[in-house]
């Protein structure tokens, strides 16, 4: 049996498959659908300062090619957190990574320095896009130099593993990784959603209750392929591939252009069993192939030569 397993710097994983924030629940919402535990780790929901109830409904809603989502971190607080959600994670054979949010660095810096306390954390993901109430609103993610700050002053308060999550809604994804890196991130995960708007013609509104939205899903991946391949050139830390992952075929077109993992999102609502799925695809097709370390084929993607056959080897 081929080994699964990857190393993303200081971070090592049983295999390449983790679990999207914000798609998953705090973990326990799939015990009836997935083994967790066959899972290379669980991304939390985002945990900010205080409880949050989101944005106004509709939150979310279907779209060609996949699905936009308003939900606005809702969530109960790092407090009830540790309380209710942290001791059912701590139980799990998988890496629990703790998504945090805010709307200042203040805010990041005081979650990871009160979970950094905490056992059961095996890294912590930084949700950049969100709106810097101290900054007129503007997002931190969509800034370098906010994104160097807000890394830097973390990093101060906690020696696990820090990914920080890039937007795509910029014009330079490589440079806001350039930043992250320089400011003490150990990974990058790309990319989180891009922004999107659906309209309900007959009431001439949009359909979500806050105007715009995420849009994430099949659709997604294409960009998210091209934007990992830039990170991936840009920066020599590990990056995890992130967008309309549907299979393990999806997977390996993440790893080939150059992600060590990736995260599942939108197929978790389609199919609340496919995480698991796709791990067991992942280790038949690498015993078809005759591939006995999947990090074999990380980063091995043939840039020389161009037009390949789509066919060829498919799952």
């Amino acid at each position: 049996m081929a080994d699964l397993s990857v190393t993303l710097g200081p971070l090592r994983l049983k295999n390449p498959v983790l679990t999207a924030s914000g798609t998953f629940g705090y973990g326990r919402e799939y015990e009836d659908f997935v083994n967790l535990n066959r899972l290379g780790g669980i991304i939390t929901k985002s945990i900010t300062r205080d409880p949050r109830a989101g944005n106004p409904p509709p939150r979310i809603t279907e779209v060609p090619g996949g699905m936009l989502n308003s939900i606005g971190l809702a969530n109960v607080g790092m407090e009830a957190f540790v309380r209710e959600k942290l001791p059912y994670l701590r139980n799990l054979e998988t890496q629990i990574i703790v998504n945090v949010a805010g709307n200042s660095v203040e805010e990041y810096e005081a979650v990871v320095s009160r979970l950094d306390r905490e056992k059961g954390i095996h890294a912590f993901e930084l949700n950049l896009s969100c709106p810097n109430v101290k900054e007129g609103g503007l997002t931190f993610g969509k800034s370098p130099e906010a994104v160097f700050k807000i890394v830097e002053r973390v990093r101060l308060h906690t020696n696990r593993p820090l990914i920080v999550k890039l937007t795509p809604n910029v014009t330079a994804i490589g440079d806001l990784a350039q930043a992250a890196v320089d400011g003490g991130a150990d990974i990058l995960s790309a990319i989180n959603t891009v922004m999107g708007m659906a309209v309900d013609v007959s009431a001439r509104k949009s359909v979500l209750g806050k105007m715009t939205g995420g849009f994430s899903g099949p659709a997604l991946k294409s960009i998210a392929l091209a934007k990992v391949f830039e990170v991936v050139r840009r920066v020599s830390v590990p990056v995890i591939g992130i967008g309309g992952i549907f299979s393990a075929e999806d997977v390996l077109e993440f790893l080939l252009v150059g992600a060590s993992a990736v995260q599942i999102g939108t197929a978790n609502f389609v199919d609340p069993a496919i995480s698991e799925k796709v791990v067991n695809d992942l280790e038949i097709y690498c015993e078809k192939q005759g591939i006995e370390d999947l990090e074999e084929i990380i980063g091995k993607l043939d840039v020389d030569g161009a037009g390949g056959d789509g066919n060829k080897n498919r799952l």
